[in-house]
């Protein structure tokens, strides 16, 4: 498997200091900025918000990473990682009121400007249902001194950690009568996060005042605000976190019906297959979330591995199927590869939320094998099985496809992409 910096700058950290012989005497290893220093920039090398950015040899041996004071870190076998939970409650529809000219909809660049919108359309306040919210705290802060136990992977049993002055960051914080909302902020899409970016603001201001405080996630992506709120059944205990409530909200028009897609579907004009290999990125929605990343800046293969929750094999992978769309452009500048979106992708995500699902629809069913898997399925009423999938790929003239194994594992991104589409009827 190919190697980020990361991976290869913590190879040899591991390798100086005998870090897994150490850990397996005492439990853990504690290392100091300055000692990470010596091989890269510690705030590129210890800031792993997914289980998928971790460096290989972590991932390999069970291991996480957390800071315990502003300048060291505990690695160990901590339970650092909360897995999001299923996504399946309906989509709220809301507004922002007519008067507010500074924020647009379908340009939501930043984190922050994701939470200006949410709190712009009434989001913030229906979630919380407190009568009356302020915004107070965010930013960069110390910790304070507390101590917390956490589950540890290999020993199945709980270990304590100290924490003294560590830097934490709130991206917004809401008060109400009721109680005071702490808000993490992301714009990439992931299969979980690291629960201490919850956890010690938690513990910071639930020392700080007497009303409930409550760690609130929100995700945007595609025009869809996902909102978790969680609490910590015990407070002192890192590993307790519980979902307590889950929403999802839009301020655009997110009907679709079967006859919009049929539309598209019968419409789509197709496209002699591109000399590029056939992608293999089952899940649409990350494609669409990494459009949204290239549009605000171009990144390398290696920013996009180390800042959002890919690794490096779904980095090329879901580059290589975007690309496949037509949707970004890879070019080379000064002997560096970067990622750019296309003027397709820009124009598509410069549509509302509707022309623009349907415009993403229109870039899958121009290629054939698309199309017919997606025509069997409205003719049939369900999905074709992965063998008749694999018979219409054989039929597609299929770029530089040429053994069964492959058409079987590349079928897989056929009946994902069908099943996004499909999953976007919602009349």
């Amino acid at each position: 498997m190919s190697k980020s910096l990361n991976d290869k700058a913590w190879e040899q950290l591991f390798e100086k200091y005998d870090i897994l012989k150490h850990i397996e005497r005492t439990g853990q290893f504690q290392i100091s900025a300055r000692q990470i220093k010596e091989v890269r920039e510690p705030r590129l090398m210890a800031k792993f918000d997914h289980t998928i950015n971790l460096p290989q040899v972590f991932s390999a041996n069970g291991l996480s990473i957390l800071p315990v004071t502003r300048g060291d870190y505990i690695i160990s076998h901590f339970d650092a990682y909360h897995k999001f939970e299923p996504d399946d409650t309906p989509v709220t529809r809301v507004s922002i009121p007519a008067y507010i000219q500074s924020l647009d909809s379908s340009n939501v660049p930043s984190e922050a400007i994701a939470l200006n919108c949410a709190v712009a359309a009434g989001i913030v306040a229906d979630f919380l249902a407190d009568e009356e919210i302020v915004a107070t705290v965010s930013g960069r802060m110390g910790s304070g001194t507390f101590d917390f136990n956490i589950d540890n992977l290999k020993t199945k049993s709980s270990c304590t950690v100290a924490v003294n002055n560590s830097q934490i960051e709130i991206d917004a914080a809401f008060e109400g009568i009721r109680g005071l909302a702490l808000f993490e902020a992301k714009r990439d899409l992931s299969e979980d996060f690291l629960v201490r970016q919850l956890y010690y603001p938690f513990r910071v201001w639930k020392s700080r005042v007497t009303k409930p405080v409550r760690p609130l996630f929100l995700v945007y992506s595609n025009g869809i605000y996902r909102i978790y709120e969680y609490r910590f059944t015990d407070p002192s205990n890192y590993s307790s976190i519980a979902l307590v409530q889950q929403r999802n909200y839009t301020v655009e028009d997110t009907t679709i019906t079967a006859g919009d897609i049929q539309q598209v579907l019968y419409s789509a004009v197709r496209e002699t297959e591109p000399q590029l290999p056939f992608p293999q990125a089952d899940k649409f929605e990350r494609i669409i979330n990494i459009c949204e990343l290239l549009n605000d800046q171009d990144l390398t293969p290696n920013d996009v591995t180390e800042r959002y929750a890919f690794d490096v094999r779904q980095t090329n992978y879901y580059t290589d199927a975007a690309s496949y769309l037509g949707l970004i452009e890879k070019r080379e500048d000064s002997s560096v590869t970067l990622y750019k979106l296309s003027d397709k992708g820009r124009k598509i995500l410069k549509k509302g939320y509707k022309q623009r699902q349907l415009a993403f629809c229109n870039c899958i069913l121009s290629h054939g094998v698309f199309a017919d898997t997606l025509k069997s399925h409205f003719e049939t009423g369900v999905m074709p099985h992965k063998n008749e999938i694999i018979q219409i790929m054989k039929k597609s003239n299929l770029y530089n496809i040429n053994s069964d194994s492959t058409y079987e594992r590349r079928s897989s991104t056929i009946k994902g992409w069908v099943n996004w589409i499909v999953g976007l009827i919602n009349e």
